[in-house]
């Protein structure tokens, strides 16, 4: 397999495409509680997105944004379903990282809900440690939140 992961922003058309195929996804496993979630998905104050390519093919994406004055959020981390199992989300959040750190950011900080047990297995193997709820996530019971130290 033939993979490339490119740097652009929110207004490439392979992440919106992608970001589509996330929010419906996450219409099915955040239930009643996806509207709440989802006010705070908007795509156009993402200026820092990458988007995973297996032969020429979209197949996943995630994003960074300014958190605080030392960290970056990461946003919009999806692998098309067919398409994981194959370490692509470990090369998305690697490249987030990385561009983290030339940004001299210090850590990244990020949101998952506890009904999403692939994404809370896969950010505990990526060496994230689980935080108190920040921000509008304070008291929803359904999120977990992490950080690493970069």
């Amino acid at each position: 397999m033939n993979t490339i992961v490119i740097r652009t922003n929110s207004e490439n058309k392979d992440f919106v495409n992608l970001v589509k195929q996330l929010d419906a996804y996450l219409k099915i496993t955040d239930g009643e509680e996806h509207d709440f979630y989802n006010q705070f998905n908007n795509i156009d104050v993402l200026q820092h997105v990458v988007v995973l390519f297996e032969n020429d093919v979209a197949v996943g994406c995630g994003a960074i944004k300014k958190f605080d004055n030392a960290s970056m959020e990461i946003k919009r981390m999806f692998v098309k379903g067919d398409k994981r199992g194959k370490g692509y989300a470990q090369k998305i959040i690697e490249e987030l990282e990385v561009w983290s750190k030339e940004l001299e950011y210090k850590r990244c900080v990020l949101e998952t809900g506890k009904r999403q047990k692939e994404a809370v297995r896969f950010y505990h193997k990526c060496n994230y440690n689980v935080i108190p709820n920040y921000g509008q996530y304070i008291g929803m019971e359904n999120s977990v939140c992490f950080e690493k130290q970069l």
